[in-house]
């Protein structure tokens, strides 16, 4: 089910043809250095992905689609990661992989989509973890209201890791 951000964006469930895709942004070196993991991606760990936690429901993925004249073309991914429907709390995360979709305001569109939709699923609390360094994202976070709580100082390469929360 395909679900409209805005004008220029929309989002659809991940699907295992995503896969080389989905390695290849992973992979970008500027994609890579602000995961945790900083290891290689590779097809066999993205499809286990799909197989343990989003076909499980412990994560909800999506592929943001940039909507343009001529249709659409997948831009990145956005997931809600650690889902406790419990606590009702659950991770955010995002990458753009594709370059020319940097500063279009993807990320912030993206953001209050996913607040709107963590709140849709009863989530009371929503978390991320940004590297202290990626000053796009963690502006774009607090601007959706997301406020750090702690910092783990040299979390990896001596970058620290802010982790940040927003009461739904």
């Amino acid at each position: 089910m395909e679900m409209q951000v805005n004008d220029n964006l929309k989002v659809r469930p991940i699907t295992v043809e995503d896969t080389d895709l989905i390695v290849e942004w992973r992979n970008k070196p500027r994609v890579k250095r602000n995961f945790l993991v900083q290891k290689p991606f590779t097809y066999e760990g993205h499809v286990r992905w799909l197989h343990e936690k989003v076909e499980t429901g412990k994560v909800r993925q999506f592929i943001m689609e940039e909507i343009t004249a001529g249709g659409t073309r997948p831009i990145g991914s956005v997931y809600i990661r650690d889902i406790d429907m419990e606590a009702l709390t659950a991770e955010y995360g995002v990458f753009i992989g594709e370059d020319d979709a940097l500063g279009r305001g993807y990320g912030n569109a993206i953001v209050e989509w996913a607040v709107k939709y963590a709140r849709d699923m009863g989530l009371k609390k929503f978390t991320l973890r940004v590297f202290s360094d990626n000053m796009p994202a963690a502006n774009s976070y607090v601007h959706a209201g997301f406020k750090p709580v702690f910092v783990e100082k040299d979390y990896v390469g001596h970058r620290d890791l802010v982790h940040m929360e927003l009461d739904l």
